[in-house]
């Protein structure tokens, strides 16, 4: 977690801007079918106490920092190497950090009602993988210049589910698999719209949000 902490710092350090931080866009797409790999697969529980996603939403005069709790999820691995999964993340854990505590908390109500996620409506997101690739064909291109493979999947927001492509580190350490990425999205593709018009000025909210994943799993 040392190294966790150290990458929060860093991005509490983050100076006002309007754009989200520079990283590979995870372009929203028409969900695809998820295939039942559970037959031939060993499963790898997250262990939650040491996963996280970390978000960043931006502004003209700001941005914001936070995470988000995995509430349970697995990884399959199948001859060494990573084939699926499927996580989901406790929508009610959503925790802004960069603020003193009555500013996080305000915030954390304001995420948590219906301009944004709904969640006492909708309390999980689910993100199920459909496909994993070792093939980094574009990695001269990449942002994440460490990624050793190409992550597709279904995220599912509220009521809207769309795929979504990214470059992931994933490695198997003994009985372990540790996956970290970072990619960009927007957020109006799931319906997220709450001041995403730019004519409201200093009031606009970058739809485009920062996303970093740590997970850690193991049998």
């Amino acid at each position: 977690m040392k190294a966790l902490k150290l990458l929060t710092i860093g991005l509490l350090a983050f100076t006002a801007c309007k754009n989200a931080p520079k990283a590979d866009k995870a372009i929203a797409t028409t969900a695809q079918k998820v295939k039942d790999t559970t037959a031939r697969n060993e499963k790898y529980n997250v262990d939650v106490n040491n996963s996280v996603i970390e978000w960043i939403g931006t502004k003209p005069i700001g941005h914001h920092h936070g995470t988000v709790k995995i509430k349970e999820g697995y990884l399959g691995v199948a001859n060494g190497r990573p084939i699926g999964g499927r996580f989901v993340m406790d929508v009610n854990s959503i925790t802004p950090d960069d603020q003193d505590e009555k500013g996080n908390a305000k915030l954390q109500n304001h995420l948590k009602s219906g301009d944004f996620f709904d969640a006492a409506k909708y309390p999980d997101a689910i993100f199920e993988i459909t496909s994993v690739s070792a093939n980094i064909s574009n990695d001269d291109k990449l942002i994440m210049k460490d990624a050793s493979h190409v992550v597709t999947g279904n995220l599912k927001l509220k009521e809207v589910s769309k795929s979504i492509t990214f470059p992931a580190k994933i490695s198997m350490q003994g009985s372990q698999v540790l996956a970290d990425a970072a990619f960009n999205i927007d957020r109006t593709q799931w319906g997220l719209n709450y001041h995403s018009d730019k004519s409201l000025g200093n009031k606009f909210i970058n739809p485009v949000v920062n996303i970093k994943l740590h997970i850690q799993a193991a049998k």
